[in-house]
């Protein structure tokens, strides 16, 4: 089986302007791959913790090359296990997590490729874990915390189109995205279509409820659910005051997805939220679980959720987020694989989700280009199935 021969760090920048990490990866067998990373604005405080892009370059040359160089690219328990070894921390923060994160998905790229096979089909194959249906498509059509420069508190709004043709839902989308903007412009001026981080408009409205309504009316006869992510430990609001408008999202609009609608150490608020609105809606975990096993552990005991967010960037190898999504499976949660607000143009997430059979994808709206190749990913996965 193919070696790694070699290793090279570059930085490249991401979809905010800041520096990030690209590699590229050599095989003995001639074959080589590159891979990014992204970061998150909104960082759940037990997230794997990235070093400056400088320090995680010098360490790939440095350390991580001489450790994995002449080792099988095939066996990546072994190569992410050596990985966090190496690095010696709980939180990869002395490698840093975005230093592991780029070589962990370079290998398994490169791995599907020697085979020649695409990553998701070799993700399903290495990971074991079976699909319920197609991977939906969660696009963030409006943006608000800190996302975006406008008044809204909630962080995302989005939309889900509830055919498993994927083709269907990101046409959808799009005609939604479209929609929402002429009316954007007619209700509020062209600036209301300005865009956030992730592609969404970011229009300044009265109150937390107006994007959920400009959704509905946008998608008019269209199928869909609508969610929102509160990122709620970013909010400053009583967690009464978060919870009115939770039961207000799911009466006046069918409210079908809430994540992180509380502090990310509230276990006790979001179980109470689960209570409240049963199987109803998909109450999830982010920031308060983190691609994190202990913390789903301890979320599963509180009985606090039914729905996870799963980024590698989050725990820092490929192989602990495929174990992440094998013990929500077990725990009997919905899993949505999430792409981060500072993005580069890798489409390794539209791979990971469906190749861990995820219910949905959340690659933003379908505007900016490293949005866009998310979306063009998975239309190309659709075609190779």
């Amino acid at each position: 089986m193919a070696k790694i021969s070699d290793i090279k760090a570059s930085k490249i920048l991401n979809s905010r302007d800041d520096w990030t990490i690209e590699v590229e990866l050599f095989l003995d067998d001639g074959v080589s791959v590159k891979a990014s990373v992204p970061e998150g604005k909104s960082d759940g405080s037990h997230e794997a913790v990235s070093a400056d892009v400088e320090t995680a370059i010098y360490n790939i040359h440095k350390e991580i090359l001489p450790t994995l160089r002449g080792l099988e690219v095939s066996d990546h328990l072994a190569l992410d296990n050596k990985l966090i070894e190496l690095d010696g921390t709980n939180n990869k923060s002395r490698l840093g997590a975005n230093a592991i994160l780029a070589v962990s998905i370079a290998s398994f790229r490169a791995s599907a490729q020697s085979r020649d096979k695409p990553i998701w089909r070799y993700i399903k194959e290495v990971s074991g874990l079976q699909s319920f249906g197609s991977t939906k498509i969660y696009a963030n059509l409006i943006n608000g915390g800190k996302h975006a420069g406008n008044n809204l508190d909630i962080q995302e709004y989005l939309v889900i189109p509830k055919t498993e043709n994927i083709k269907e839902a990101a046409d959808i989308i799009s005609r939604i995205y479209h929609n929402l903007g002429t009316i954007c412009i007619e209700k509020y001026g062209e600036s209301a279509t300005l865009v956030g981080d992730e592609g969404g408009y970011a229009p300044s409205l009265d109150n937390n409820l107006i994007p959920l309504k400009l959704i509905k009316e946008a998608a008019g006869d269209f199928e869909i659910d609508l969610g929102i992510d509160a990122a709620a430990s970013g909010i400053n609001m009583s967690k009464e005051k978060l919870m009115k408008i939770y039961r207000e999202m799911v009466s006046a609009y069918n409210l079908f997805y809430l994540e992180d609608p509380f502090n990310e150490e509230d276990f006790p608020a979001f179980k109470e939220a689960l209570l409240e609105f049963g199987e109803e809606v998909v109450v999830t975990g982010d920031d308060l679980t983190v691609t994190n096993t202990e913390r789903m552990r301890i979320a599963k005991n509180h009985k606090s959720i039914n729905g996870i967010i799963i980024k590698p960037n989050q725990i820092g190898t490929v192989s602990e987020a495929i174990r992440a999504v094998q013990k929500a499976r077990e725990y009997g949660w919905s899993v949505i694989v999430s792409h981060r607000s500072g993005e580069t143009n890798d489409d390794f997430i539209a791979d990971f989700a469906v190749g861990v059979g995820a219910d949905g994808a959340k690659i933003g709206a379908p505007a900016r280009g490293e949005r866009i190749a998310k979306y063009n990913r998975l239309l190309k996965i659709d075609e190779e199935k």
